[in-house]
């Protein structure tokens, strides 16, 4: 596709989903542009001027994304990424540098302070649109990550527990157990086993998992022990 080709293509929002963003700077006239340039139907753009106004409006209200200048009134840029990044509410929100400083010790601190981002002045507003979206996609893809390696940590605690129950029940059968007894014991025995399975679907009923059978011998030498 050509480049005229490309520039007829109509326009359209880049943040097309929900989203809350903080700017802060002491510029008024790039708080201005980014409230212009930023905001969509599903964006909302706040801004503030300095870091103390910043930080009033991060620990009162929620939002996904920040983006922070180094060079203004106290706190500055790296001031505030570090009490962001000390606050538990906050330690995780993706945080974007926005800055005229494009030296490698402020680039090193501002990623060594824990930004996702680094953006330099003077802004394309356009190409940051795109910058906000895939830094928030990537937040989420890592937020799904630690939920589920926390579910699996959860999961694997709760098999551990019910190995240890199923043991205890099978040592409990011994070869004098009738038939019957060791019918009820291999059903109880698989109402634990099955149990992780239902909460791992979602379903805190248990519903889901595998159901215990009706006519199930403890073992293959069952009607041995018990004839």
């Amino acid at each position: 596709m050509s480049i005229a080709a490309v520039q007829k293509n109509p326009w359209f929002y880049v943040l097309d989903e929900p989203t809350r963003v903080l700017v802060a700077d002491d510029d008024p006239i790039l708080l201005e542009f980014a409230t212009v340039h930023l905001s969509s139907p599903m964006a909302a753009i706040e801004t503030a001027a300095d870091g103390a106004t910043a930080w009033a409006a991060l620990t009162s209200n929620p939002f996904d994304i920040a983006l922070l200048d180094i060079a203004m009134p106290a706190p500055d840029g790296f001031s505030l990424l570090e009490a962001i990044r000390s606050e538990p509410t906050l330690s995780r929100m993706p945080v974007v540098m926005l800055t005229g400083h494009e030296d490698i010790a402020s680039i090193d601190r501002a990623y060594g302070l824990g930004a996702n981002s680094f953006v330099t002045k003077p802004v394309n507003w356009r190409l940051l649109s795109y910058h906000i979206r895939y830094v928030l996609r990537t937040h989420r893809i890592e937020r799904e990550l630690r939920a589920g390696g926390a579910l699996g940590d959860a999961c694997e605690a709760e098999c551990r527990s019910v190995l240890g129950a199923i043991a205890r029940e099978a040592a409990s059968c011994d070869g004098g157990a009738s038939a019957h007894e060791l019918k009820l014991a291999m059903r109880r025995i698989e109402a634990l086993a099955t149990a992780p399975l239902g909460r791992a679907s979602g379903r805190p009923d248990g519903a889901g998992a595998p159901q215990p059978a009706e006519d199930v011998s403890l073992c293959s030498h069952a009607p041995e022990l018990v004839a």
